[in-house]
């Protein structure tokens, strides 16, 4: 369990958003602590450990010495990593491994195509957009219908159906909701706020039993607004997950800047669990 002071100084120095207390715990109802620079996650018999250090450079020692720290506190059945490279003397231990990029929009200096903002602008013409952090059973059926259409990785299928918890757990969370002019909800976008330097894209989907054209783009134009509202150094766009989520955080002017590996520690596989079990488990 964290103290007020590791939450803080975490939020402080946090690099990517599984560093994000509210984020992470909302989601996976998880007890996090510290080990040293590193933030991990554990529940029952798992353990998930954030491989990027709060302070100082990526090293493979460190990151191993930690991560056996933590493995030998918890003494977890299943264990999960994420960090920017895999060391060596780990290759041989991981039982499954993705990779990916993190992508981020730098607020300090945006290159936004300004053909984007009028197509934004005219979007706003046949949409009204709200914020709050309540998930209705509207959105519940619009992640529905996105996800039956959309080829999404397990992981990601299952964050979308983790929303609402999150949205009710995080206070710093914010649900962005554009409805057309019969009041039909449109699209939505989920952000966080809880980091110091960024705000985070977490999810977002769009209709097309309620389609109205760029909707997306208008709540990614909001969703920029809002983090230069809170003074937000860059957007955090999280990962490519595949081709076209990339290319339109491309478009926007997203650019990958940090890598992602995902790696699975099983050292005493009795029975098929995953990351998705853990982080839909409740209390």
């Amino acid at each position: 369990m964290l103290t007020p002071g590791e939450e803080e100084y975490i939020l402080k120095n946090a690099k990517v958003p599984e560093h994000i207390p509210a984020l992470m715990a909302g989601i996976a109802q998880a007890d996090l602590f510290l080990i040293g620079p590193f933030v991990c996650l554990a529940k029952d018999n798992w353990l998930i450990f954030i491989g990027y250090p709060l302070e100082g450079n990526f090293s493979d020692d460190s990151f191993a010495l930690a991560l056996e720290k933590a493995m030998a506190q918890i003494q977890p059945f299943h264990t999960w990593f994420i960090a920017p490279k895999i060391p060596v003397s780990l290759v041989s231990k991981i039982k499954s491994h993705e990779d990916d990029f993190y992508y981020r929009l730098d607020l300090q200096n945006p290159k936004i195509n300004r053909r984007l903002i009028r197509i934004a602008e005219k979007a706003a013409q046949d949409l009204t957009v709200s914020a709050s952090r309540l998930f209705s059973e509207e959105h519940l059926l619009l992640t529905k219908e996105f996800l039956q259409r959309q080829e999404l990785p397990p992981r990601v299928h299952q964050l979308y159906l983790r929303m609402k918890d999150y949205l009710s757990f995080s206070k710093t969370s914010l649900l962005l909701s554009a409805r057309d002019r019969k009041k039909r909800l449109s699209a939505y976008y989920i952000l966080e706020l809880g980091a110091a330097k960024f705000l985070t894209y977490i999810v977002g989907c769009h209709s097309k039993e309620s389609y109205v054209p760029h909707a997306s783009d208008l709540l990614f134009y909001e969703m920029i607004e809002t983090a230069q509202k809170h003074q937000k150094e860059y957007i955090h766009l999280g990962l490519g997950v595949n081709e076209g989520i990339a290319r339109f955080k491309k478009k926007w002017g997203g650019l990958p800047f940090l890598k992602y590996e995902f790696g699975e520690i099983s050292p005493m596989e009795k029975k098929s669990f995953s990351w998705i079990n853990a982080l839909a488990s409740r209390l």
